[in-house]
């Protein structure tokens, strides 16, 4: 049982300026308003990207596997459930949950994160006193992803992206909300036909600054599904890989 006071609960309204054409939520808005409720989380609890700073240690979100059963419409009340979801060695987790307002689940997402040592630039260990909070039966928890993702081998789209002052977000990197718009982008799919996402597994692998170049490359696949690599052009390195699917409002 996940122990109350490590849940946040917050309802949300949708806006006009998170919707889409279809008078619908972005993905992107969506997890923007997931992840300010795990901020909220943190900060609550004391662990958040400030608190840890003067231990020289920061949070990095390596994973996020997504699950959209439906979008909400513009006016809709949406409540966001999170949580922190164990630990296993270097790496901790946290869940996400959205609900209607007829407590209809619409949303979910597991995601993976590591702590790093922002001096060495190096990763860091989980400090003894988060471990404690974190000894808690997590039967009740997401399923966290450990499978490698195929990664591009034909791409049948790329694009160039530069890395612009107000795609940064508080830790002076690039969002990582950014390195899904720039996936979404490439999904003619979506794009065309207003498609929805139904699932998205992404894999954070490298950091992004300022004036950076990123190259997205996507391979079109069976299904409605789509295959993605970030790659940094200053020196080729992988930022993200991910895999996405489809279908039709």
């Amino acid at each position: 049982m996940i122990p109350p006071e490590l849940i946040y609960e917050g309802e949300f309204i949708i806006r006009t300026y998170e919707i889409d054409r279809s008078r619908k939520i972005t993905v992107s808005s969506l997890v923007n308003l997931m992840q300010e409720a795990a901020m909220q989380n943190v900060i609550d609890l004391k662990v958040s990207f400030w608190d840890l700073t003067q231990s020289n240690i920061s949070w990095v979100l390596m994973r996020k596997n997504l699950q959209i059963f439906r979008l909400p419409a513009l006016g809709e009340t949406i409540r966001i459930v999170t949580h922190p979801a164990g630990f296993q060695k270097i790496f901790t987790f946290r869940d996400y949950k959205v609900y209607d307002k007829n407590e209809v689940l619409i949303a979910q997402s597991s995601s993976t994160w590591l702590l790093m040592n922002t001096k060495k630039r190096s990763i860091a260990r989980i400090p003894e006193t988060i471990r404690k909070r974190g000894a808690f039966d997590t039967s009740d928890c997401l399923p966290h992803a450990h499978n490698k993702l195929p990664i591009v081998q034909k791409p049948d789209f790329q694009r160039d992206y530069s890395v612009n002052w107000h795609d940064l977000d508080f830790n002076n990197h690039l969002n990582n909300i950014k390195y899904m718009q720039w996936m979404f982008e490439s999904v003619d799919y979506y794009v065309n036909n207003i498609g929805q996402l139904d699932t998205m597994d992404i894999v954070y692998k490298a950091e992004c600054y300022w004036k950076d170049t990123v190259r997205v490359s996507t391979q079109k696949m069976e299904n409605n599904s789509y295959l993605h690599r970030l790659i940094r052009l200053s020196d080729n390195e992988v930022i993200a890989d991910a895999r996405t699917k489809w279908s039709p409002f």
